[in-house]
């Protein structure tokens, strides 16, 4: 994987629907996408493997230090 650690950011899901692909307490990363910013959604790479927005209040964003980021992705990935 090529993406670089300031490319994304990582979120917890903290609620999830039956029909979504998203898993309670899991960890998902977060592309940039400042369109989806003003509709208060984040652009989440799902279960599905693919990049959907979904409502902010669904996640808790983490703000990591670079280091403990890049082991976090990788154990994502």
């Amino acid at each position: 994987m090529n993406e670089t650690i300031s490319n994304f950011k990582l979120a917890i899901c903290i609620l999830a629907e039956e029909d979504e692909d998203l898993e309670v307490w899991k960890m998902y990363k977060v592309l940039p996408d400042s369109k989806a910013l003003e509709v208060e959604c984040l652009r989440i790479i799902d279960e599905s493997g693919e990049d959907y927005l979904y409502p902010q209040s669904k996640f808790v964003t983490l703000e990591l230090n670079d280091n403990i980021q890049q082991k976090l992705l990788q154990a994502v990935n």
